[in-house]
Parts: C-alpha cells; sequence; structure tokens
C-alpha cells in the first residue's frame, strides 16, 4: 500500500494529512532522516521557509530528503516550493534545489493579503477548476527548461512539474478541493507515466 511522509518539522503538516487520510493513504509524520524509510513520495507543507531550512539541517533531513528525491516524488506547496527551488530571493534560505525554478519569498503580500482566487489546472491534460488559498504565498520568478506550468494565475505559474517533482504556490491542503494531493498521489503510483 502507498505511504506518503509529510515533513513534519515546523508548518500545517497535519492538514496534508488529513487529506490523505480522507483518500485512503497511509502517511507519516518525516522528522528524522530514519523516517524517509517506506515512503513513496513526500510532501513538504507551507509553513515559515526560513525556519524550516534551519530545521532540515539541525535535524540532519536534508541530506536524507536529497537522496530520496533521486528515486521518489517531492510535493512542496507555499513554502515547501521555496524550499525546493533551485535558487530563492533570501540568502537565509538554503533550498534543496529539485525544481529548476527561481522563488521570490511573500510575493503576493503578507498576511494580510491573503486570498483566494479562481485557477485552472491541468495536470493530465483534463483542465480543472479550483481555488487557490494564498497565504504569504511565493511567486516563481522564473522556470528553466523541463519545468512544465499545470496552473498560473494572472499569468504567473504557480503550479509546476520538472519529472516526478511538483510544486505550488497555494495550500491544496486547506481546501476541499483534492485535485492536487490525486496528481501527486498518481505520480506516486506510476512513476513511469512522468512525462
Amino acid at each position: 500500500m502507498t505511504s506518503v511522509g509529510v515533513l513534519s518539522l515546523q508548518g500545517d503538516f497535519a492538514k496534508h494529512r488529513t487529506i490523505l487520510s480522507r483518500l485512503n493513504v497511509n502517511s507519516k509524520d518525516v522528522r528524522y532522516p530514519g523516517d524517509l524509510k517506506g515512503c513513496d513520495g513526500l510532501i513538504i507543507p507551507g509553513g515559515e521557509s526560513t525556519t524550516m531550512s534551519k530545521l532540515l539541517d539541525t535535524t540532519g533531513v536534508r541530506t536524507s530528503i536529497l537522496e530520496f528525491s533521486k528515486s521518489k516524488p517531492v510535493l512542496g506547496t507555499c513554502a515547501g516550493m521555496i524550499l525546493m527551488a533551485k535558487r530563492v530571493d533570501d540568502s537565509s534560505v538554503h533550498p534543496l534545489g529539485l525544481l529548476d525554478i527561481e522563488a521570490v519569498r511573500n510575493a503576493y503580500g503578507r498576511q494580510v493579503d491573503s486570498f483566494t482566487a479562481d485557477l485552472r489546472v491541468d495536470s493530465d491534460g483534463d483542465p480543472v477548476s479550483m481555488r487557490g488559498i494564498f497565504i504569504r504565498a511565493p511567486k516563481i520568478k522564473s522556470i528553466g527548461e523541463g519545468v512544465r506550468v499545470l496552473g498560473s494565475l494572472n499569468g504567473d505559474p504557480v503550479f509546476v512539474q520538472q519529472g516526478r517533482h511538483l510544486a505550488c504556490s497555494f495550500h491544496p491542503e486547506l481546501s476541499n478541493n483534492t485535485t492536487i494531493h490525486k496528481y501527486f498521489l498518481s505520480v506516486v503510483e506510476e512513476p513511469t507515466l512522468v512525462k
């Protein structure tokens, strides 16, 4: 049975585990290097990217994630997307470099500027509408070759994929829509289908 780890150092990791439970998928907290054992995929949640970046090092999980990501899919949401980027506009964040994107922290505004927006997400050739919840959300400033844009807002990419890895600027775990998680699970369960 599929098992998905959720990085649980800080942030809204519990909400992701709730969504996975609704989809009848086993999940587990990932706080230490050995916690990734037996996981088929990993979700890096939203939270505070500078704090999470430091905790990746103090717990020793950074090296484990980098090794894990060589063969297993990773999904990052909001701060998770920042951590997955190759380049970040803030030197206090040391990203994992899993996606060839440049991320700009809090580019959609501060906490008081949080908003929801209608999005069109096209993960498998069949576009669906969903509400995106943006809270201190990052923007993708640039993307490299091989990065597919699966969803955008006002012309800016907000949901991307490169190989087996996915990331979004918004918080899919805070809505009732399971589109993002279902697509991630399809990549986890059928990695040979990755374009």
